[in-house]
């Protein structure tokens, strides 16, 4: 056995061990939690808030597909590749600290954009080929990414403060405020930047983000002890996270699951604004994406009221599958109805295939790890999609698009996917929603799937250590 599989089977069986008496959290304990819920949701909603409405600028003011791809491709790439460091803090640190590092961090980001937007002349801010556009986008970027260490972060929490038997459930809490920060942020980014511009969106964003930091210095979160993994508590050591994936059979082949599900993912990050901003005016299509997202309440709902069943990877697996069916029909004729219908059935099956895969990691990953599978995780999947979005908006743009708006493109595929302005759009989506399909069936049949299934069922229950027990490291160190 190599150096790396002896240090992984280290990692699962010593930590199992440790894990082995659970602290079982309280009601006090879930109060907590919602109160810490509802604080991540506001934050959400500032940071997609300010996010959506570069997008929505960047189309209407160029039209350019390829630029709001390269945007939402950008976006993911970020949190790719700071998912895993985020993980290492999340574990390292106490999670409120956390929490308010990463909110100051994103006040920063967006003051930084408040003063770029007033100092450098709009025209250059909307040059694809000057540095000011790019800069200007990456400091937005960066302030959004950064909030993403507190959903790391939250996800650690439920673990700490809810009781295993509702994990799901409140898996499926997390999944509501996400659609309901979806459909606050969808309609008032809309409105903002058809009402007030790029610049009055920035002051708005950058002022909420302040209140919010302001209520969160007031939450505490009841961790008198930081459960760590021992002798890993260098930044050096991010390949823990790698470890901790690898001890559990069948971790890493949901994470490649849920990866190549990404990869659709890239595809409606890159042209599900531009398709609605053909056939919307921005503010109705704020609008439309507000009513859609109810679908996030209702699919969250759902889950936190029946939970996701004895397996929850197999429910997530036929999901993705009946996901791809939407994918391949909603566009399939330029009716703004079936769009719509197709979107909000959409984000009603994504609270639950989201919830499944933080469900299992809950149960069969290590407590003092959690923090940097989840990271890894992020790392892994969101790479996934800025190499979709990267590849589909070009290809989109300087190719599919011409060709459908061609005669030849309308004679080969009319018969499908009709007339209209966004026909190429439409095309894309037709062969992504197909590739899911294919995905979804197949990662049913592997011997990953069943394997991880089996360990799913038996694993004992994940939770932080009890004072006194081994690896219950102190947190002295941190100066809290």
């Amino acid at each position: 056995m190599s150096q790396e599989d002896q240090s992984s089977a280290d990692v699962g069986t010593t930590d199992r061990q440790q894990t082995a008496t659970p602290t079982a959290p309280t009601a006090s304990g879930h109060r907590t939690f919602m109160h810490v819920l509802v604080n991540t949701a506001l934050a959400n909603v500032i940071t997609s808030f300010l996010w959506f409405a570069l997008t929505f600028w960047v189309y209407l003011e160029t039209r350019s597909v390829l630029a709001t791809g390269l945007i939402g491709g950008a976006y993911m790439l970020l949190v790719a590749f700071f998912g895993l460091l985020f993980g290492v803090l999340v574990d390292r640190y106490r999670k409120h600290a956390v929490m308010v590092g990463s909110t100051l961090f994103t006040v920063a980001c967006f003051g930084l954009a408040a003063a770029m937007f007033m100092l450098v002349p709009e025209a250059e801010l909307l040059s694809l080929t000057g540095i000011w556009f790019w800069l200007f986008a990456l400091v937005v970027l960066i302030g959004a990414v950064v909030e993403q260490l507190r959903n790391i972060a939250l996800s650690t929490t439920v673990t700490l403060l809810v009781p295993a038997d509702r994990r799901a459930n409140a898996n499926g809490l997390v999944g509501t405020v996400q659609g309901l920060a979806f459909m606050i942020t969808s309609v008032f980014s809309g409105l903002s930047i058809g009402m007030l511009g790029m610049g009055g969106t920035i002051i708005i964003a950058l002022v909420a983000c302040g209140a919010v930091l302001a209520h969160l210095l007031f939450l505490r979160i009841p961790e008198p002890k930081i459960v760590r993994a021992a002798d890993r508590e260098s930044f050096s050591e991010l390949r823990a996270g790698i470890a901790a994936v690898r001890a559990t059979q069948g971790l890493f082949a949901l994470i490649l699951f849920t990866t190549f599900n990404n990869l659709t993912g890239g595809v409606f990050m890159a042209l599900m604004d531009p398709y609605g901003l053909t056939i919307f005016p921005v503010e109705i299509w704020g609008v439309v994406l507000g009513v859609t997202a109810t679908g996030f309440l209702i699919g969250g709902g759902l889950v936190a009221k029946f939970g996701l069943g004895k397996n929850p990877i197999r429910t997530m697996l036929i999901l993705v599958a009946f996901s791809g069916v939407l994918g391949a029909t909603f566009t399939i004729r330029e009716w703004w109805w079936l769009y719509a219908l197709g979107i909000w059935i959409y984000m009603m099956l994504i609270p639950a295939v989201e919830a499944a895969e933080q469900t299992v990691i809950q149960k069969v990953v290590p407590y003092k790890v959690q923090g940097r599978v989840f990271g890894f995780a992020m790392t892994f999947e969101s790479a996934a999609a800025p190499i979709t979005a990267f590849m589909i908006a070009p290809l989109a743009e300087f190719w599919i698009i011409p060709y459908m708006a061609s005669e030849p493109g309308r004679q080969g595929w009319g018969w499908l996917l009709g007339e209209g302005d966004a026909r190429g759009i439409a095309l894309v989506f037709v062969v992504t929603g197909v590739a899911s399909i294919f995905l979804g069936l197949a990662a049913l049949t592997t011997r990953s799937y069943r394997r991880l299934s089996v360990a799913y069922a038996t694993a004992p229950e994940s939770a932080p250590a009890e004072d006194g027990e081994p690896g219950a490291a102190s947190a002295a160190d941190d100066g809290h």
